[in-house]
């Protein structure tokens, strides 16, 4: 056993056959692209846990395909948006220890009034993107 690690610095993947892989440390967005590439074989039901402290505004819109995202928030206050294949639009404020599930195909997207941070365990296979 190594170590502890911090997860906002070393994201973890579950993996199949029940494994928790320590990934390389987050250098920024392109990390995501070496992880799918990484993980590739564990296909939809590979699971990246990841850490990131917010202090304004998400940037950008995403959504999750494939699977599940569940979002744990452990500091602060965000107001999750999301919009559901149907048109359907939902906002819940998460402050510490409350969490939220955004389902496949949903796009979502926080407001932060001033700082918060969030465990993300996120399907990441098929991830999109688009401006906010």
């Amino acid at each position: 056993m190594t170590g502890p690690r911090r997860l906002s610095d070393s994201f973890v993947h579950l993996g199949l056959g029940a494994t928790a892989v320590p990934q390389p440390p987050f250098d920024g967005m392109e990390w995501y692209e070496a992880y799918g590439a990484r993980h590739a074989a564990d296909g939809r039901e590979g699971r990246l846990v990841s850490q990131h402290t917010f202090e304004e505004d998400w940037p950008a819109w995403e959504m999750h395909p494939l699977g599940d995202e569940l979002v744990i928030c452990t500091e602060g206050e965000m107001l999750l948006h999301q919009v559901f294949p149907d048109g359907r639009r939902e906002s819940v404020t998460l402050t510490a220890g409350e969490y939220a599930i955004n389902p496949p195909g949903v796009w979502h997207i926080a407001d932060v009034p001033s700082r918060a941070t969030a465990i993300f365990v996120t399907a990441g296979e098929g991830t999109q993107h688009r401006p906010r």
